[in-house]
């Protein structure tokens, strides 16, 4: 019986993508060893790993997540205090398929969609 999902996403940098995540997403670390090509974040019980990838294209990454919320309109606010750092490519919408959403690239291009039913 499958009891979860965890992606995983490719990063170049893990300082970088450690900092975006648990400063401007408010993830925040887990596991009890720090790997140096390996990184796992929690964000209530979301989990999401990356694993090292030094030579990626961010421009051939197809990395993607749809991350389901109770609470976009919060979610969507605490993105916008950061347009500097965290790159809004999908601003928040009401979609035909009965969701709110909006989406953000993470520093190596994955595409991170937060959604909610409407």
């Amino acid at each position: 019986m499958l009891t979860a999902v965890h992606p995983k996403l490719p990063m170049r940098n893990k300082r970088v993508t450690e900092d975006f995540y648990l400063t401007y997403l408010g993830f925040e670390k887990i596991g009890q060893a720090d790997f140096p090509d390996y990184l796992m974040i929690r964000k209530d019980g979301v989990e999401l790993h990356f694993f090292a990838f030094e030579d990626l294209d961010p421009t051939q990454n197809y990395g993607q997540v749809y991350l389901r919320t109770d609470a976009i309109d919060v979610l969507y606010q605490s993105v916008l205090k950061h347009p500097e750092t965290v790159r809004l490519v999908g601003p928040l919408q009401l979609k035909p398929w009965g969701q709110k959403e909006f989406a953000v690239l993470d520093p190596d291009h994955n595409l991170l969609t937060f959604g909610q039913s409407v």
